[in-house]
């Protein structure tokens, strides 16, 4: 289970939930019934409309032959990236050490700094001095601040 769930970290659960009951050729409203739940809830869970409880999870654990604490443990993990991505939302990088001017055809205050990452960066590498590159680099990280740069590198090769 470990080396799985550590592929599937950050996924919603009910994604692999459905995943799984493809793979067994099972109908989301028969198997929801033979769980006694409603199929409205399965439905929401495997499009990533609503999360999993506990009770559930061990019904779903039980009914498909899985290791207890599978869903719970994406959940868990789920629930964790989406907090982090709320939190990065909410803290953008250091606009003392960025120009404005760099981002001429937005309001810098409204840029979605974790979704749109990869262009920031290549915004920041291409028009920026090394201050701003250096705060960049902070703000993402190493890794994903040199995986942007390695895919330019491999575009423009």
């Amino acid at each position: 289970m470990i080396n799985e769930i550590s592929i599937l970290k950050g996924i919603h659960p009910g994604l692999v939930l459905d995943r799984k009951l493809k793979e067994r050729k099972m109908r989301k409203r028969s198997f929801a019934l033979s769980i006694d739940e409603y199929p409205q809830t399965i439905s929401a869970i495997t499009k990533a409309k609503r999360g999993i409880n506990t009770s559930l999870a061990l019904k779903l654990e039980h009914a498909l032959g899985l290791e207890e604490g599978y869903f719970m443990t994406l959940q868990v993990f789920y629930d964790i990236k989406e907090e982090k991505r709320k939190q990065r939302k909410n803290t953008p990088p250091d606009f003392s050490l960025i120009r404005r001017g760099l981002f001429w055809d937005t309001d810098i205050n409204k840029i979605d700094w974790y979704a749109k990452r990869r262009a920031v960066i290549e915004r920041i590498l291409e028009r920026g001095n090394d201050l701003e590159k250096n705060e960049i680099k902070r703000y993402y990280g190493d890794a994903v601040f040199q995986k942007v740069v390695d895919n330019l590198k491999t575009q423009h090769a």
